[in-house]
C-alpha cells in the first residue's frame, strides 16, 4: 500500500501569477477533439473471459484468505493477464490520449462488496489509493443522497444535479457504474490540451490570464494550516508538460463565500466563461453513456470532465451508483510546486487527495 501521510505544508499566498508560459501549441496524443473519437472507438477496451476469470478467482482468494480491503494490491489480488494489460492502459492514460473505457466488468454477477473487492484489485494496478472526500474515503460512492448543493459543503457527486466540466484533485480518477440513472447523467470529457491550444491561437489575452494564480473554495474540506480555499493558476507549464487544474464552480463560490481571497479580474472572468464556453461545445467534447461495468479512467491533469443533470430510479435499490477511486500511480508527471497547497506531497505515487484533521481513511461501503 502506498504511504498516505500527508506532509505538513504552508498555505502561502500563490503569485497571481504563473511564472511560466507554453511556448507554443501544445499538441500531440492528448491534443484530440471530442467527434473524431466518437467515430474512431480507440478508446473503449473490452475485458476478456479469460480476464473475468482471473477476476473471480482473485476476489474468491480475497475472501478465501479473509483478507481486508486495506491488504488488496497488486502482490495480493493476482491477475497475471489483465494485471500487465492494465499497466498498458495506465500508461495509455498519462502519457497518451488521457482516458480509457474498460468495459465489462460483471457487477451482475457480483454483490456491492464483490464489486468493490474488485474493483479495488484493478485499480490497484493503476495507482496507490487516495482519499476523494475529508471522511477518508479510499472507496467513493457517486450516488444522489439528497444533499442541497446550496449547503456550502456539499459537493455535486452528492446529487443529481448536472456537473459544470472540471478536474479533481489527483493525478487519476476511476468510475466503475453499478447502476444507471431512469435518464441523463451521460459522462462528458474534454481535452483540456486542445481547450489551451485553441484559447491560445484565438484569445491570447485570455491564455495569458488563466495562467493566474484563481483562489479555489475547498468546500469545507480543510486542511490543518490552510485556508478554506487555495490559490492555483488554470494552466501550469512544467517541466515540458501542460497540467490543468480547473473547477469553476468553486472558483466562483470562493468569490461569493471569501471576501479575504483575490478578487477576480473583469479578463480573468472573461476567460472562465469562454473556457466553459468551449468545454460545451459539441465541437470538442466526447459524451459517453456508461454500462453497468463500465471503467472510466480519466487523467485529472489533460482531461476535464462533467455529467448531465439525471432522474433516477424510485426504488432505492435501483438507483444510479459509481464507485469511484483517486489513484497516484508511481509513473506520475512532475507537478508544479503551487499545486503543494492542493496536492499534499508531489511525489509521484504518493499525492493528491483530500486531508484534514479529521480524516480517518477507510473503504466504505456506504454513499454517505
Amino acid at each position: 500500500m502506498t504511504n498516505l501521510a500527508l506532509k505538513d505544508t504552508v498555505d502561502t499566498a500563490a503569485d497571481v501569477t504563473s511564472p511560466d508560459l507554453t511556448p507554443g501549441p501544445v499538441g500531440g496524443p492528448g491534443a484530440w477533439r471530442g467527434p473524431d473519437m466518437a467515430a474512431s472507438g480507440v478508446w473503449i477496451e473490452h475485458l476478456t473471459e479469460g480476464e473475468i476469470a482471473e477476476i473471480d478467482a482473485a476476489i474468491r482468494a480475497h475472501q478465501a484468505n479473509d483478507l481486508s480491503m486495506a491488504d488488496i494490491g497488486p502482490e495480493t489480488f493476482h491477475l497475471p493477464t489483465l494485471g500487465p494489460r492494465l499497466k498498458t492502459l495506465r500508461d495509455e492514460v498519462v502519457n497518451g490520449r488521457g482516458f480509457v473505457l474498460l468495459r465489462g466488468f460483471p457487477v451482475d454477477r457480483y454483490s456491492v462488496t464483490e464489486s468493490a473487492v474488485g474493483y479495488l484489485g484493478l485499480g490497484s494496478y493503476i495507482g496507490g489509493f487516495r482519499p476523494s472526500n475529508a471522511k477518508g474515503h479510499l472507496l467513493g460512492h457517486v450516488r444522489d443522497i439528497g444533499r442541497n448543493i446550496k449547503d456550502p459543503t456539499t459537493r455535486y457527486y452528492q446529487t443529481n444535479r448536472g456537473l459544470e466540466f472540471h478536474t479533481d484533485s489527483v493525478d487519476i480518477v476511476g468510475l466503475l457504474c453499478l447502476k444507471t440513472a431512469k435518464s441523463g447523467g451521460a459522462s462528458r470529457i474534454v481535452s483540456s490540451v486542445t481547450l489551451h491550444d485553441v484559447i491560445r491561437e484565438r484569445r491570447p489575452d485570455l491564455w495569458r490570464a488563466l495562467f493566474n494564480a484563481f483562489p479555489t473554495d475547498r468546500r469545507g474540506e480543510i486542511p490543518p494550516g490552510m485556508k478554506p480555499w487555495f490559490d492555483v493558476p488554470v494552466f501550469n507549464w512544467h517541466a515540458g508538460h501542460l497540467t490543468t487544474m480547473y473547477v469553476g464552480q468553486y472558483i466562483r463560490s470562493a468569490q461569493e463565500l471569501f471576501p479575504e481571497a483575490r478578487r477576480l479580474t473583469d479578463l480573468e472572468i472573461e476567460a472562465m466563461d469562454y473556457l466553459d464556453t468551449l468545454c460545451n461545445d459539441p465541437k470538442f467534447y466526447l459524451s459517453m453513456d456508461f454500462l453497468p461495468g463500465d471503467i472510466q479512467l480519466l487523467h485529472n491533469h489533460q482531461i476535464l470532465h462533467s455529467r448531465t443533470d439525471y432522474e433516477d430510479w424510485p426504488e432505492l435499490e435501483n438507483r444510479r451508483h459509481l464507485l469511484r477511486l483517486w489513484l497516484a500511480p508511481d509513473i506520475g508527471r512532475p507537478l508544479p510546486p503551487v499545486f503543494e497547497p492542493r496536492y499534499g506531497d508531489l511525489t509521484p505515487g504518493d499525492r493528491g487527495g483530500i486531508f484534514t484533521e479529521s480524516t480517518k481513511l477507510t473503504f466504505s461501503l456506504s454513499a454517505s
